[in-house]
């Protein structure tokens, strides 16, 4: 918790952001989008997105009754307005924060699960909000050529935040070899021609890259995307002058063979919803996905539809998914790696995706976030220190403290019904459903009965819970 201290009481952060004042990201990261491709067909950030967009509006959800829903992605996507009006449990809203992930800092306790910092700056002040997010959707790679966020997915993964897709998923994408090893399985089990993944070579350091392989070839170093640490090879020598590049990185590396392509196919699935398209460079780049490329929704088949569902199987399953593949000039296809909830939105359709997507994560919400009749949401040490060095705790949620009102009214119902249930009445003492007084799984009297005034005062604690347990029904509704 110093740790805490000294970084919130720093002079660089004063002042204090409310939820009425919250504004996006102002230093956009550098490099391409998973929501806005390098493409001619990609649609354009929409009107008014920007710098300050969220300053003017006003929160429109009900803070006793509401979830928190944390989105990392960059600003060029306003996220808050796919949420806008939706309802989950009957009549919960969702309060959207979004960040990239150069923005957020965070701290996870196991009593109090993870507790969220986003710095943003207003009016060249700097300031931080502080809320507990009870959802996550993830619209960044985690780890990049230049970045790894992997100690912020451990800190939601350490607090229990569910998320689409499953942190436990996304941790399995920090590394490709990984993933091209899985789908090494899929290719096995279901063979070639069902599934036809590229041949490809590992190597774990420059030591090993000895053999030459039939040229011209891919070189891939290390783990990144958007076509970065990716050369072709055309000759022993080059390869060789490669491999001296992987002994300086430190890294590893594959190689597979060049492909000459028609075009790049891009299969995707967002949760039921399937989509293809054909991608082409029109800039004479072999990378389809770098420079200009001409793009084409296509129909799906029953064959792109095994692609998509076998590697929504893997790491425990995905919600969403994208299979990137090469049309060769040969006729034949090569799938080439897999993307998670990371994975790049394409052409005129991106807004039909992300309305496929937030009703992807409205149904997640409607399972992992169910109300629970909890007294606080920062009952912990760790929790109270955390929004007394960053907040006041009207940010918390819906989960609030009860009210002197809430109080009482549960002290009546309380009276009220202990003086329904005489305290000798065994059957007025255990409800339905409830476990028998010898104990769980026993049907019969207790091996050792209890004297009488004994059985008498279990009697009453369990009057007691059962009498809680109908109050807390009443309140927080049923549980």
């Amino acid at each position: 918790m110093n740790f805490l201290k000294r970084r919130f009481s720093s002079g660089d952060l004063q002042g204090e952001l409310r939820d009425e004042d919250f504004i996006p990201p102002v230093a956009p990261r550098k490099g391409p989008s998973p929501s806005a491709p390098s493409s001619p067909s990609k649609t354009t950030s929409a009107p008014g997105i920007g710098r300050g967009f969220f300053s003017a509006n006003k929160p429109t959800y009900n803070r006793d009754r509401c979830k928190t829903l944390l989105v990392i992605d960059d600003c060029h996507t306003d996220w808050s307005k796919y949420f806008r009006g939706k309802k989950i449990f009957g009549d919960w809203d969702i309060r959207v924060e979004q960040a990239e992930f150069a923005e957020i800092n965070l701290a996870a306790y196991t009593d109090s699960g993870c507790m969220v910092d986003i710095q943003v700056n207003r009016n060249g002040t700097k300031v931080v909000r502080s809320f507990k997010p009870d959802f996550l959707l993830v619209r960044q790679h985690v780890r990049d050529a230049h970045e790894d966020w992997r100690n912020l997915l451990l800190g939601f993964q350490y607090g229990g935040v569910p998320s689409v897709n499953a942190l436990h998923s996304q941790y399995q994408f920090l590394d490709k070899p990984w993933v091209f090893a899985h789908l090494i399985m899929i290719q096995k089990r279901l063979g070639k021609e069902m599934f036809p993944l590229i041949e490809q070579a590992y190597y774990p350091n420059h030591k090993e890259m000895l053999i030459t392989p039939k040229f011209p070839v891919v070189v891939k170093i290390g783990h990144a995307h958007s076509g970065l640490g990716k050369v072709k090879i055309d000759s022993p020598h080059s390869f060789q002058d490669i491999a001296s590049v992987v002994a300086v990185t430190r890294s590893y590396a594959t190689t597979e063979q060049f492909i000459e392509g028609k075009y790049d196919i891009h299969v995707q699935k967002i949760g039921n919803n399937y989509k293809a398209y054909l991608r082409k460079s029109i800039s004479g780049n072999w990378k389809a996905n770098t420079g200009s490329a001409m793009l084409e929704q296509i129909a799906m088949n029953e064959r792109f539809k095994i692609w998509a569902d076998e590697c929504a199987e893997m790491f425990g399953g995905l919600d969403m998914v994208a299979v990137e593949a090469i049309q060769g000039k040969d006729g034949k296809e090569y799938i080439i790696e897999v993307n998670g909830s990371s994975m790049t939105l394409l052409g005129e359709t991106q807004e039909e995706d992300r309305r496929h997507i937030a009703e992807l994560v409205l149904g997640k919400m409607q399972i992992y976030c169910r109300p629970t009749p909890t007294m606080s949401k920062t009952s912990s040490t760790g929790g109270l220190m955390h929004y007394a060095m960053n907040g006041s705790q009207d940010r918390m949620g819906p989960n609030q403290p009860m009210s002197q009102q809430q109080q009482q009214m549960q002290q009546n119902q309380m009276s009220q019904m202990a003086g329904n249930n005489p305290q000798g009445n065994p059957a007025n003492a255990r409800g339905p459903g409830m476990m028998p007084i010898g104990g769980q799984g026993q049907t019969g009297p207790s091996p050792m009965p209890l004297p009488q005034v004994g059985r008498n005062q279990s009697m009453d604690e369990e009057d007691t819970m059962k009498n809680l347990r109908k109050t807390f029904a009443g309140i927080f509704g049923d549980m």
